[in-house]
């Protein structure tokens, strides 16, 4: 009984610790620095030797100008532990009163330290930096790499250069690092990525081109061609990328996989140049099966993304030579996938595409790929209006794919397919769970048609124009642009003012792009622009006028927009885009 009763003290004791320390930091974090001392004070006095109580009870009483007190509990520290990086803090504390002479006497003290014992570099070049010290921090790792060169601080003294603005110093720094440890090589390369997306970035991203390509001029080692793939990959120019990695093929045939994955890459972020480029060259250099199918599949991919109607029967000849090529089995799955979905959606077929995807059903598939058929059978059934088939073959994905992202992907199609048939609850309930979904694409999609559904709804109970829209929607999924078009257009005659007209008017101005009817793609952007500044569709409208403007060559009209999306809508998934087509506008230097 009283070993339970001390052990019930003790958690108490330790839940009111923990509370006191939870307090002085809500004190401290809202400025309260008199209350926060004091609670500070306390934790300090039960845990001498705790650094985080220490630092803070500091910096409390230099917040309140009591820099006596805190110069004698720095010097108590000095006494007690004998570190260089309490000089730092002595020094900073004098520094803080303006007595430079005094703060200096105490840093040149630190760096002695250092020269007597270089081990200590680490904690007090990190005490300079965390007070902002860097000329001091870079010293101190500069002066140990003399005392000690087997040391290795580019990484740190990158950052710090960085800190000072000496973006060449910081490069070589980064660079040299990357090359003598690799491991270190993603992480460096998310720093140099946090520099090429910043707001002046033009001389950066310049900088960093000549550098790599200076290395590869020098060196000619392979590892400096693909670094300067990977910062082309990183301004979306995939041509570029292509040839860095064509040279490396060239010299070291076995890195064919990064060209593939380039290639993929170009198709996802819709370089379709670049990437019919690249699967050409796989074709041309590859005996692998596997990627000549993949190859194929993809190329023809591409074709039907910009095919007219009076292209369809070539299409439909080349995958069926493919087809035929590569046999049908499980390996040519991917074509006979395309082959379904181009015979349903372009063709208007659904019986021979459903008449392929459950021979394909057939085959002895593995897990993942039955699921993928049966998304693309649920996809036709949809098509055809029979939403409740659609959503038996969605669900069974969604139960066997659990929190995957094939899972999440069949939840989403099932919400998607809800909303169609305007279930809008069940679509509402169903996105809810998928707001967060660990997939990034999944989760936006998701978010953006719950705020339709949910938005809507509020203005509108009885849901009469989200109906409407649904229907739309539909007949953009089915392909039926013409009449979607035209169900739009009523729409907004019939409900203008209310809260679907943004929405309405941004899926017109798509779809007048798409017919290559410019001006009136425009005018619909415009409206939002300029009616509807406070919707959540005006960086969209924004960022798709300016890039008609500048593919007609009206830069004087292409460049305010742009302006605004960087000075207005630093969130949107267009700012970076926006920052580099602007500066190029604006006449700045071309990388």
């Amino acid at each position: 009984m009283k070993r339970f009763l001390l052990f019930i003290v003790f958690g108490l004791s330790l839940t009111a610790f923990a509370q006191n320390e939870q307090l002085a930091q809500n004190y401290f974090d809202r400025g309260e620095f008199e209350k926060a001392l004091v609670s500070y004070e306390e934790l300090l006095k039960s845990q001498p030797h705790n650094f985080n109580y220490f630092q803070r009870t500091v910096e409390c009483y230099q917040q309140l100008q009591q820099f006596d007190k805190a110069e004698k509990l720095i010097l108590e520290r000095l006494e007690m532990y004998k570190q260089g990086s309490f000089l730092v803090e002595l020094g900073y504390n004098f520094q803080l009163q303006k007595n430079t002479e005094k703060a200096k006497k105490y840093y040149e003290q630190a760096l002695d330290k250092i020269r007597k014992n270089h081990n200590e570099v680490f904690q007090i070049a990190y005490a300079f930096d965390k007070k902002s010290l860097t000329d001091y921090a870079i010293q101190s790792y500069e002066l140990a790499l003399t005392l000690e060169p087997k040391y290795n601080f580019n990484y740190q003294l990158a950052l710090l250069y960085g800190q000072k603005g000496d973006l060449d110093t910081m490069i070589e720094k980064f660079l040299t690092e990357s090359y003598s440890n690799p491991q270190s090589l993603v992480m460096v390369q998310n720093q140099l990525s946090r520099f090429m997306n910043e707001e002046a970035n033009v001389t950066f991203n310049d900088a960093l081109r000549k550098a790599l390509l200076g290395r590869i001029q020098k060196t000619q080692d392979l590892f400096w061609n693909d670094y300067l793939s990977w910062f082309y990959v990183q301004q979306k120019e995939y041509s570029k990328a292509f040839i860095q990695q064509k040279a490396i093929y060239k010299r070291s045939p076995e890195s064919f996989s990064n060209i593939v994955n380039l290639a993929q890459l170009a198709m996802t972020e819709g370089d379709q140049e670049a990437a019919q480029e690249i699967l050409q060259f796989i074709l041309d250099n590859t005996k692998d099966l596997d990627l000549q199918i993949k190859a194929h599949t993809y190329l023809i991919e591409l074709r039907i993304k910009k095919a007219q109607p009076a292209d369809y029967p070539a299409i439909a000849q080349e995958l069926d030579l493919r087809i035929k090529q590569f046999g049908v089995s499980p390996y040519s799955l991917s074509l006979l996938q395309l082959k379904a979905k181009f015979a349903a959606f372009q063709q208007k077929d659904t019986e021979t595409a459903k008449f392929i995807l459950k021979n394909a059903l057939e085959m002895p598939l593995k897990r993942e790929e039955i699921a993928e058929v049966k998304m693309d059978l649920a996809d036709i059934l949809l098509l055809e209006e029979k939403f409740n088939q659609a959503l038996i073959y969605y669900a069974q994905v969604e139960n066997e794919g659990g929190n995957s992202p094939t899972g999440q992907e069949a939840s989403l199609r099932v919400a998607k397919t809800s909303y169609y048939k305007a279930d809008f609850k069940w679509a509402e309930h169903q996105l809810n769970v998928l707001k967060s979904a660990s997939t990034q694409l999944i989760a936006n999609d998701a978010m953006d048609l719950y705020l339709l559904i949910s938005d809507n709804t509020v203005a509108d109970s009885t849901q009469t124009a989200l109906k409407k829209f649904a229907r739309a929607d539909y007949l953009l999924y089915q392909n039926k642009k013409a009449e979607a078009l035209q169900a739009f257009q009523t729409i907004l005659k019939e409900h203008k003012g209310q809260e679907i007209e943004p929405i309405t008017l941004l899926r017109i101005g798509k779809l007048e792009e798409e017919q290559n009817n410019i001006p009136q793609a425009i005018a619909s952007y415009r409206q939002i622009i300029d009616q509807h500044k406070e919707c959540i569709y005006v960086d969209e409208a924004t960022y798709f006028a300016a890039e008609l403007y500048n593919k007609t060559g009206d830069a004087e009209k292409a460049k305010p927009l742009y302006e605004d999306l960087i000075l207005n809508h630093e969130d949107s998934i267009y700012y970076v885009d926006a920052q580099k087509k602007f500066r190029r506008l604006r006449g700045d230097k071309e990388l």
